[in-house]
């Protein structure tokens, strides 16, 4: 908003009382004031105010990045009284150009909006910032002001400047902008001298389209190439990047923030920049990684293999060893032919269902939506669909299954039991998608690779852990006496059927925990009783007390009533970190950088009811000493992000690290501000040589 016009709105309500202002600290190149959105101290926790600036013809002041020189504003605000926190935004800047110098900055007038946070709501308030500035025209000259504004208890009603404040406060670049659409975003160029590329969409003809970028120490931006096209609405900005001797390393792999704007519109994104990451974009500010900078395809390639083959032995997998044990107990005396054929077949449902996952992984990621390892266990219809699945699996193993199913449902729930080449597929495809809430070592790595990469990556990869998890598959496939020497089936083979079932049994209980978890306890009662009226309906079919006619139907209405429940209910606003000894702090709600500059060392946990590898570092490594100890000892800060329900700031911050599944943990401090990830499986020495390293001894 130009200067003329917050001068008239001063003249027309200059004799307004309930308008609340500092004194402007004035100098020759310019004036500083506070002013507020209110005329009292409301008791609603915070209020509105503004950092408020008129420079003199010629004269600027920086922005928070204010490009080859200068330095922005900064405010200490420790003399205020009753004030737990002051957040300062910043509005959409100019581009100043003066002996080749790319700066930004505002002149004439700017009004930064800051939101104050009370310590005691209701109560009257002192806000007392100390302010340092440099001021430049041909000549740069550094300022100072103390500011010193006091607002009553009260109503807290609006007033004038509250105007003001929201002019500004529009010009604020967030993620989404009436009218402006980022469509794409890529690195281009050569890793060396690489060229940023976007492509910027307006609905009305664009004026002066520029883009700004804020990125790691080191590397500079050369002004923005554009080439308009579509009348002017749309805009192809192209960014070059130098590199100079306090940069590390390449610029791939670092994270960037961009400012695309036009006027006073404007965009803000935080980008991973990969070399042909596209569309890739988030909204959401996080920390920079490299931890794939070094990999080539092959060597990832190689961890994916290794990964899902170490997936094997994971916890969450124990569910489906009973549908393995089981299908290798009943090879005995076969022929070696139909046991291979078997295995085979069996491999190829794990293989075809990770590439689906990564059709699926590729489409979300087209979409712009979150994708990881395991988040369909974030929706309660899939958690509901599995867990009938398990119940069917079960009660097939107790032998309750007598009763004529359709082919098509009686290979998916007793593919263990029907020896053909399809119920074997699906025995494979099953005990994928019970894998899935587990991740292994390396295979965090591998899908971190993938996801951050484009389709071909994403197939390869996926495909590569699919093969590692069928290995022991193919193994007996090409040795099939491995499975045809065991002993013949007889009465053993009942007792290990039905330890088998309550194994499953068991598991459709966990899922029912973590749906309860994820929505309602009554809502996952709900679904319990209707799949034990489900087995209850196989076994009275199978005892002959029930007419076979109406079982399958009955069947099928009550399997859709589980699906119904599960979609019907409404999921609350959101879970806090709950410990039993109050450990744990809340991660949504803290500031990491601040506890670090206040030296504290911050340990990160990343997990979620449905990650079982999650909880098996709880039980044997988080929970007991001596890292139980560590985390509790005085200076150390022990946060717990819940990724149980589907949530965008965990998604980006796990994005930042190039990991999209859990178990994730990470150490901050001092001596690393960046973080430390640990590995997924947790140890002792791992947890507290992390902590030691960030503590920097």
């Amino acid at each position: 908003m130009s200067a003329l016009f917050s001068g008239l709105l001063v003249m027309l309500f200059a004799g307004n009382p309930q308008a609340a202002s500092s004194p402007w600290a004035a100098n020759e190149q310019g004036r500083v004031r506070l002013i507020t959105g209110v005329d009292s101290v409301g008791d609603t926790g915070d209020f509105a105010a503004g950092l408020h600036f008129e420079m003199q013809p010629g004269w600027k002041i920086y922005w928070r990045s204010p490009g080859d020189a200068g330095y922005p504003p900064q405010v200490d605000w420790s003399g205020s009284n009753n004030v737990a926190a002051v957040e300062m935004a910043w509005p959409l800047p100019h581009r100043f150009e003066l002996f080749g110098l790319q700066t930004f900055g505002y002149g004439d007038e700017v009004i930064f909006p800051l939101t104050v946070t009370l310590q005691n709501p209701g109560q009257a308030t002192q806000l007392v910032g100390s302010v340092d500035y440099l001021t430049c025209s041909e000549i740069c000259v550094p300022q100072s002001a103390v500011l010193d504004l006091t607002l009553p208890s009260g109503d807290g009603g609006e007033v004038l400047d509250n105007l003001l404040i929201k002019q500004y406060e529009s010009q604020v670049p967030g993620s989404e902008s009436d009218g402006l659409t980022l469509e794409t975003l890529a690195l281009a160029g050569t890793l060396n001298a690489p060229i940023i590329e976007a492509t910027l969409r307006s609905d009305q003809p664009l004026e002066r389209p520029d883009l700004l970028v804020e990125g790691p120490p080191g590397f500079f931006y050369g002004k923005p190439e554009v080439t308009l096209s579509d009348a002017d609405r749309q805009a192809l900005i192209k960014v070059t990047v130098g590199k100079g001797s306090l940069a590390e390393g390449v610029l791939d792999g670092k994270r960037l923030t961009l400012t695309v704007m036009d006027g006073d519109r404007g965009l803000e994104r935080s980008w991973l920049a990969r070399f042909g990451a596209g569309t890739e974009v988030s909204g959401v500010l996080a920390a920079p990684t490299t931890e794939f900078a070094s990999f080539g395809l092959w060597t990832i390639l190689g961890m994916a293999l290794l990964g899902g083959l170490i997936l094997n032995v994971m916890p969450c997998v124990l569910p489906v060893l009973s549908i393995k044990l089981l299908s290798v107990a009943k090879q005995s005396g076969r022929e070696t032919r139909a046991v291979r054929m078997g295995f085979l077949a069996s491999s190829a449902g794990i293989v075809t269902s990770f590439l689906l996952l990564a059709f699926l992984a590729i489409g979300l990621k087209q979409a712009g939506l979150a994708v990881g390892w395991g988040i369909q266990f974030q929706q309660p219809i899939f958690l509901a669909v599995m867990a009938f699945l398990l119940t069917l699996f079960a009660c097939n193993l107790f032998g309750f299954f007598e009763i004529p199913l359709p082919s098509s449902m009686g290979k998916v729930a007793a593919g263990a039991r029907h020896e053909g080449v399809v119920g074997h597929f699906m025995t494979g495809a099953f005990a994928t998608l019970l894998a899935t809430p587990c991740s292994a070592p390396f295979l965090g790595t591998a899908v971190g690779f993938a996801l951050a990469r484009g389709p071909a990556e994403i197939l390869l990869i996926f495909a590569a852990l699919g093969v590692g998890l069928a290995l022991p598959y193919l193994l007996v496939a090409a040795l099939p006496r491995l499975a045809t020497r065991l002993p013949k089936p007889g009465p053993w083979m009942i007792t290990l059927r039905r330890l088998l079932g309550f194994a499953l049994a068991g598991t459709a209980l966990w899922l029912l925990s973590v749906m309860a978890a994820q929505i309602d306890l009554y809502a996952a009662a709900i679904v319990g009783i209707l799949l034990l009226l489900i087995g209850f309906v196989i076994w009275r079919s199978r005892a002959g007390r029930l007419r076979r006619g109406l079982a399958l139907p009955s069947v099928a209405a009550l399997a859709l009533l589980v699906v119904m429940v599960s979609a019907m209910m409404p999921r609350p606003g959101g879970r806090e970190a709950v410990a039993a000894d109050d450990l744990w702090g809340d991660f949504k709600q803290v500031e990491i950088a601040e506890l670090v500059a206040d030296k504290k060392v911050v340990f990160v946990d990343v997990t979620a009811d449905w990650c079982i590898t999650c909880q098996v570092n709880k039980t044997l490594v988080l929970g007991r000493s001596p890292v139980l100890d560590a985390l509790r000892a005085e200076g150390v800060v022990a946060l717990q992000a819940d990724w149980t329900n589907p949530d965008e700031k965990i998604a980006a911050f796990l994005e930042s690290f190039g990991r999209y599944g859990i178990p994730f943990n990470v150490v901050y401090g001092p001596a690393a501000p960046q973080g430390i990830p640990l590995p997924e499986l947790l140890t002792d020495d791992a947890v507290l040589e992390g902590l030691r390293q960030a503590r920097g001894g």
